[in-house]
């Protein structure tokens, strides 16, 4: 964002301008960016009392003492890190043949329910070719002596008459 051209003036947002600011204070900003900032300072002396004012922060941050660091700590730290790593190793090797049983029962299990699917589907839609036979059994039982008969018209006068219990007409 530092590196972006510069069109604030001291009426836009203040958070945009200190960003722009603290940019040039750092040197963060490329020759036509700073020449831009320079010029709105030039212009501008709201702009150039919050660029004094970062300043003194900046210096204020400058006097404070650093903080040091033994080598022990740098040490220290790069091997806790290094056994939080380890231990995290370690629990992901263990959970790995669960994880793989686990995909191995979840894919059984999805092959099981296409399985049953696929049978109950052909089960629903396949012709059952027995089913004409089992309605037609009474007649085959009979075939012998229906097979005497010739002509239909003596089979109706039969039915009529109420001769086949079996097919006989629900009265009542």
């Amino acid at each position: 964002m530092a590196d972006e051209p510069i069109s604030i003036s001291p009426t836009d947002d203040q958070a945009g301008l200190e960003e722009q600011l603290v940019a040039y204070l750092d040197g963060e900003l490329d020759d036509d960016c700073a020449r831009r900032v320079e010029a709105l300072l030039a212009g501008h002396p709201k702009a150039r009392e919050q660029l004094a004012r970062l300043e003194r922060t900046w210096s204020l941050l400058d006097g404070l003492d650093r903080p040091q660091v033994e080598e022990t700590f740098t040490r220290t730290t790069i091997e806790m890190v290094a056994l939080q790593e380890e231990a995290e190793l370690s629990r992901r090797r263990a959970q790995a043949p669960r994880r793989r049983v686990r995909r191995w029962v979840i894919g059984g299990v999805g092959l099981l329910a296409a399985v049953l699917a696929g049978f109950l589907a052909v089960a629903g839609f396949w012709p059952e070719p027995d089913r004409q036979f089992l309605r037609d059994l009474p007649l085959l039982e009979d075939y012998d002596e229906l097979n005497q008969i010739e002509d239909a018209d003596f089979l109706q006068m039969l039915y009529d008459q109420g001769l086949f219990v079996k097919d006989a007409p629900d009265e009542g």
